[in-house]
């Protein structure tokens, strides 16, 4: 019996053996790996060099992390019908960057609170500008992530305002309309004296509403209410008739967002309302214009008032249906901690929206805006990239100083998001100064228009619920016998 079962149970181990050898012999299932990839969609930046460095950065960091990352650029006049298709198909890129602030899809995005409170974490403050381009004050959510913010100068032919008497180049609004007729009679040789678009896209929208807000007028209040049938509007309106007849023609009211910077290079305006990409154009082409090219600051309105917009704000979202997101947001997290590098390559295009990011390693978290801010000002101060003279760059960086946000002096709500991609101002603008409608009657137009928008999102709830009467002069901004806390809800 023992006997037995020594040979049963060695028969046993050589039966239990060859099975094992046959599962280890035999082919094994082939699984399917899915790779880490992360998809990124962003505009072609005006100033190439960036994107050279971008696109290495990219892959670079694919490479650190294990990650197959793909960057894809599209004009920046594609990026709102790109972003609607990718809504409406509920596929595409995991990062997608917006050049103005994108509140229309803010039901389509994630909440990037944890990533704003991180980068704070490690960089100190997100900067007052861009935090009210990407947060949503009534529904609480950051609908968006700032990297970068573009200041927008007047640039200018110097020779030509010298020889109109203003070497330093216009400080008001009214010295365009003076300088202009000026300029036709010495220089008649520039087609449009006064470079400024009235057409829809993106420049024409930024000078529409820095013209409004330095002649004290605005779309909305502080309190997201509709403000702009004022008279302060009216006033602007017909200061922008007077302009497009003493110094622009027909032409702007077809430009794209390159027509002006083209305009300047070829000397055909003397001032635009624009970043510094004409410029840096002009610089690496090595145009005999770059030098004669100089900056100011915003213009100043009849009362003194003076403000521009951002040029642009860099923006990103995350979908809701990304299929990467926390990839996409420690890649943002890391692009922040390299933006020293990002605006040197963008050659001063870009301005940190945490200025502590591009302050130099090592400075303690409390010192690192200041820091930041202070290295800003000497890049500006004496431009790394070969500017004669090398201060020509100076106004720009006091840009925080006049640059505002769209939707100012309130946030930049779903609202505002689509009075911006809708040209509801430079339209406004165009009637006016070509005689189509007077300008009260553009106003009037505009205003109505501007009211369907927000009462529309009034109606989904993304907005506070407004004033129950209008209050049409812009110099009232709300009702002093009521709370305005209890329209913070």
């Amino acid at each position: 019996m023992i006997e037995r079962s020594r040979i049963t149970r060695r028969a046993f181990l050589r039966t239990v053996a060859g099975a094992a050898a046959a599962v280890v012999l035999r082919p094994a299932p082939v699984t399917k790996r899915r790779s880490k990839t992360l998809k990124i969609l962003q505009w072609s930046h005006f100033v190439p060099s960036h994107d050279v460095w971008f696109d290495k950065y990219a892959g670079d960091w694919g490479t650190a992390h294990g990650v197959q990352v793909t960057v894809d650029h599209i004009a920046l006049a594609d990026l709102g019908t790109r972003a609607t298709a990718e809504v409406a198909a509920q596929q595409g890129h995991d990062l997608f960057q917006f050049l103005s602030p994108p509140g229309a899809f803010e039901p389509q995005v994630l909440d990037m609170a944890d990533v704003v409170q991180e980068a704070e974490r490690r960089n100190g403050p997100i900067l007052d500008l861009c935090k009210r381009s990407t947060y949503n004050p009534v529904t609480k959510k950051w609908f968006g992530f700032s990297d970068n913010y573009v200041p927008d100068p007047g640039d200018y032919l110097k020779s030509v305002w010298t020889d109109v008497g203003m070497p330093d180049g216009p400080s008001t609004w009214e010295d365009l309309v003076t300088a202009a007729p000026l300029i036709r009679s010495k220089h008649p040789e520039i087609q449009i004296p006064i470079g400024i678009g009235m057409s829809q896209e993106l420049d024409s929208n930024m000078v529409a509403r820095a013209m409004l807000w330095s002649f004290d007028a605005s779309v909305q209040d502080e309190n997201e209410n509709v403000v702009l049938d004022s008279d302060h509007a009216l006033e602007a309106l017909e200061f922008g008739a007077r302009l497009f007849k003493a110094g622009m023609n027909p032409a702007v009211l077809s430009w794209n967002a390159a027509s002006n910077n083209q305009a300047l290079n070829a000397r055909q305006t003397a001032y635009i309302l624009n970043s510094i990409s004409a410029y840096r154009t002009a610089q690496d082409n090595k145009l005999p214009v770059a030098d004669d090219i100089y900056f100011v600051p915003a213009l100043k309105g009849p009362r003194g008032t003076r403000w521009a917009s951002e040029h642009v704000m860099g923006i990103y979202v995350i979908w809701k249906f990304a299929e990467n997101p926390d990839l996409a947001k420690r890649f943002l997290l890391d692009l922040v901690a390299h933006y020293r590098d990002a605006v040197m390559a963008s050659k001063l295009y870009n301005f940190p929206s945490f200025p502590g990011s591009v302050a130099e390693p090592g400075v303690p978290l409390a010192q690192k805006p200041a820091a930041g801010n202070q290295w800003l000002q000497q890049a500006a101060a004496n431009d790394p990239f070969g500017s004669n003279p090398p201060s020509k760059l100076k106004p720009i960086g006091t840009a925080l100083e006049w640059a505002t946000n769209i939707g100012h002096p309130g946030p930049a709500n779903p609202a505002e998001g689509e009075v911006f991609d809708t040209f509801v101002l430079p339209t406004m603008f165009a009637n006016a100064a070509t005689g189509q409608m007077t300008p009260k009657q553009a106003l009037e137009a505009a205003h109505k228009q501007v009211k369907t928008i927000f009462e529309k999102w009034r109606s989904k709830r993304s907005m506070r619920p407004g004033w129950r009467r209008v209050w049409r002069d812009a110099a009232i901004r709300s009702p002093p016998a009521v709370d305005g806390a209890s329209f913070r809800q």
